[in-house]
Order: C-alpha cells, then structure tokens, then sequence
C-alpha cells in the first residue's frame, strides 16, 4: 500500500499547490489530476479500482455499486447500494454526483456543469448548485446530454428512457443580457419519453409521463397526468393505479 499512500500524498499536494492559485487555474489543476488517477486506474479489477477511487479521490462507492469505463471528474462522488454506472459516461464539473440504492446512470451519457463561483457569467446566482441527484431505483439510460450548471434532481422509480434527452439549466435572460440558471425537477415514478427537452426551472410532478420529442419549459403540479407537446401541455389524467406507477422496482422487464 505504499505506492497507494504516495499518490494519495501526490493528489494532497496538488490541491495544496492549486489553492495558491486562482480560481479557474485551481479547478484545471485539480480536475487534471483526478481524470489522470481514473484513468491510470481502469486497468485494475473492478474491486481494486473502487479502493483506489475511494481512498485517493474521496469518492464514497459502496462495495456493491460498480462503474464501466467512464470518467467522472467531479468533486464529490456518492454511489450507494447496487447503483450502477455504465461505460464511456462523462461527467465534468460537476460538486455532487449522486446515485442512491440501485439506481442507474447508462452508457454515453454526457454531464456537464460549472464549479460553483467558477463563472463570472452566473455570478448572480448565488444559490447555484452544480449537481446530479438520481433517486433509488431510477435509470437514465443511454446517449443522454444533461446539463447541471445548476442542480438537476430526479425522484425515486423514474425513468429518462430512449436516448437523446436534452435536459438543460442554463440559457440568456434577453431582459437582463446575462445567463441565468435554474434547477430542473424531475418527480418520483415519472417516465420521459426519447429525445425530449426539458429546460431549466421546469418541474414533471410525481407520476407523470412526458412524451417522446416533447418540450417541459414550465413548472407543472398536476400529478398523474400525461404532458405532450412543444411547449408540453397536460393532454389526459393516468390511472393512479398504473403498475409503472406502484412498483417496487425500478426495472421493467
């Protein structure tokens, strides 16, 4: 475990040698640093990785989570029980990624976000939180581009299904000229259709369905309901009673 404890040393200066510097330079520095321990660390068993990720990086992936080839350049990272996430995902940017028991993160997906205080561009937004939450038994599946400049959330038993799906937080205020952000809250046992777009401050409530190539730009509350459309609109109430609405599991087989 020598050579362990003298990377862990490593990374302790750099993050030293980086908080002398600027604000972008030490994020640079940092970020450099954590992608070189990955992916000098892909070759290792699934096991001894883990450890290595764990003990170098602060990374908190239980003993059952299990990640593909992917790489994760995020400051904090929280895996719990047989969460998973697939191969060649990219996160970057991001403060907290966060997957809670058996929840999913797929191939090819693409996450990004800003430290926060990082750009002078969101400088207004003074609550801004850069991150991924994905609830238990949730899935984002695959070839996915989420944007988390500010906090993406996504509830418990819910599914980003197909590929595509655009969701993001950030974009130009026309009367202020300046970018702005704003969270994106996706509800407990929803469903979101391929290639749909849901942008930032918009909210799907628990147990709704957002159809395939529809466009969420508002902040719905009516639950059980199917939104379609561009912009999306509640087009018919669900039955409350749907199996996809009271399962216990998150997978559909």
């Amino acid at each position: 475990m020598e050579g362990l404890a003298t990377i862990q040393e490593s990374y302790s200066n750099v993050r030293k040698i980086a908080l002398r510097s600027g604000i972008s330079t030490r994020h640079r520095i940092v970020s450099k640093f954590r992608v070189f321990i990955q992916v000098a660390a892909m070759p290792l068993p699934w096991m001894l990785r883990r450890y290595v990720l764990n003990r170098v990086l602060g990374f908190e992936i239980a003993s059952s989570a299990w990640i593909g080839f992917s790489i994760l350049d995020v400051k904090n990272l929280i895996m719990s029980d047989d969460s998973r996430i697939g191969h060649l995902t990219y996160a970057k940017g991001l403060t907290d990624l966060l997957l809670e028991s058996f929840a999913r993160l797929g191939n090819l997906n693409w996450i990004t976000g800003f430290p926060s205080n990082e750009l002078r561009a969101f400088s207004a937004d003074v609550d801004r939180n850069p991150a991924l939450y994905i609830g238990k038994h949730s899935a984002v599946t695959h070839r996915h581009l989420i944007d988390c400049t500010n906090e993406v959330r996504i509830g418990t038993h819910t599914t980003v299904a197909g590929w595509r799906t655009q969701i993001l937080t950030h974009g130009i205020d026309l009367t202020l000229s300046r970018q702005t952000s704003e969270r994106v809250n996706i509800g407990s046992y929803c469903f979101v259709g391929t290639g749909a777009i849901i942008l930032k401050g918009s909210r799907l409530p628990d147990r709704s369905v957002l159809s395939a190539g529809s466009v969420l730009l508002t902040q719905e509350i009516e639950e059980c309901a199917l939104y379609s459309g561009v912009p999306a609109k509640k087009v018919r109430n669900l039955a409350s009673d749907s199996a996809y609405f009271t399962r216990s599991e998150g997978f559909v087989p």
